[in-house]
């Protein structure tokens, strides 16, 4: 085991917060597109996108805390959130932010056991979920947490409500509350998967993920850019989908919520992203479909050819000489008759991607940048806010991973009620 460390690229000053980005970005670029709202077709047509501009989205952060203010949610109160990937989701990430309050996500798929632990253990005074069988669960624990009170439903108009709510809210209340967090104060509690026991809470400030953001943009240009979109699929209650969501408003980047999975091929081939966050088997599982429909179409031995060359290929661009005359002209036959098509999968704009939460196979790393889509792999804790880095095929390592100390920019502390902080 070997430590290896650099000095950030970017410190965070201590007057920092996550919300800063939203309010720079209705300022600098407010007709920017920064989020595009899907809405399913009807009949099984195409989804329609609604763009959301960098303005109307820092105006939106304020009306949902304005709501949230005028509910008698205070600076440094839990507001739980419990719900799928949405627009929603971020938009209330960042209105309870923007209210001096603290967001604890809570897994879409939590059993009532493990809601009303979180729900406990966090100190959680408001709730924000999705679905009435969301609403059911937390009735039928609501006996158990004294501290909950007011628990809002999204697919009921929670939103609309609490927008409702907060008209009666001076705007200049949001800005207040929102300037008085620092960059030191606790910005979430994510719970962990709790495979040494109940699941305990990550503590993380505003200056450990925004740190750890800030220094993984600037050495992954190709991803954080203004020209840059992604569809995010992934849940947002884990912290490696979170980071890039901050990532997307840091460098005003474009992003998609995909909200069922099942839409997840038809939305990529509508939307077009530039670059995905994903798992390995839904590599895997691109890679498997493509095999077995060339198999099914007779054409078995061609993929296989066009496997072995954008594995060749790839493997050449680690060395200085770089894929030779005979590997390059076979690389451009196959991209017309097979690469083109499997980079159509994923809308045909993606060049790039980063996969998380296991390790993702060399062969099939180099498999997809030889076809044109290179595949960084991030890996990190919780506790790490998470560890913004990536790994290339060959295994060489970029990103950012800060010393843990207190005080440093990506200080981090696992604790709840039922643990105490990490040294």
């Amino acid at each position: 085991m070997r430590e290896f460390s650099v000095p950030p690229i970017v410190t965070i000053g201590d007057a920092a917060n996550l919300t800063d980005p939203v309010w720079d970005n209705a300022e600098v670029a407010p007709e920017t597109v920064q989020f595009a709202r899907p809405t399913p077709g009807t009949g099984g047509g195409p989804t329609t996108w609604t763009e959301v501009t960098c303005r109307q989205f820092r105006d939106e952060v304020v009306a949902v805390a304005r709501g949230l203010i005028a509910a008698g949610i205070s600076a440094g109160d839990r507001v739980a959130l419990m719900s799928r990937t949405r627009y929603e989701w971020t938009l209330l990430d960042y209105a309870i932010w923007a209210a001096g309050a603290v967001t604890v996500p809570i897994y879409e798929t939590s059993s009532a056991e493990q809601a009303a632990w979180i729900l406990a253990d966090s100190g959680a005074v408001a709730a924000v979920v999705e679905t009435n069988a969301h609403a059911t669960m937390i009735a039928g624990v609501r006996d158990r947490l004294p501290e909950l009170g007011q628990v809002w439903q999204i697919e009921l108009g929670g939103v609309d409500e609490l927008v409702a709510a907060g008209a009666q809210v001076d705007p200049a209340e949001v800005d207040l509350r929102r300037k008085a967090v620092k960059a030191g104060d606790i910005a979430t509690i994510i719970y962990t998967s709790g495979t040494t026991g109940r699941p305990k809470g990550c503590v993380l400030t505003h200056r450990n993920m925004y740190a750890d953001i800030a220094n993984a943009v600037p050495v992954l240009p190709n991803l954080f850019n203004a020209g840059a979109a992604t569809l995010l699929f992934l849940p947002l209650a884990h912290a490696f989908a979170r980071l890039i969501q901050i990532g997307v408003v840091q460098a005003r980047a474009t992003m998609a919520h995909c909200t069922d999975t099942k839409n997840l091929v038809g939305e990529l081939q509508q939307f077009k992203p530039t670059f995905v966050l994903s798992v390995p088997r839904v590599f895997e599982k691109v890679y498997n479909g493509a095999r077995q429909k060339a198999e099914a179409d007779g054409k078995g031995k061609i993929f296989d050819r066009a496997e072995q060359v954008a594995i060749a290929y790839s493997e050449a661009l680690e060395r200085p000489s770089g894929p030779g005359l005979a590997l390059r002209t076979q690389h451009a036959v196959f991209d017309k008759l097979v690469y083109r098509k499997l980079r159509a999968a994923l809308g045909g704009r993606c060049r790039d991607a980063i996969s998380g939460g296991a390790p993702l196979g060399a062969r099939l790393g180099h498999f997809f940048r030889g076809i044109g889509v290179t595949i960084l792999e991030g890996y990190g804790l919780t506790e790490t806010s998470p560890a913004a880095a990536a790994n290339l095929p060959s295994g060489t390592r970029i990103g950012t991973v800060g010393r843990r100390c207190p005080g440093s920019p990506s200080e981090s502390r696992t604790m709840g009620r039922s643990c105490s902080p990490a040294t």
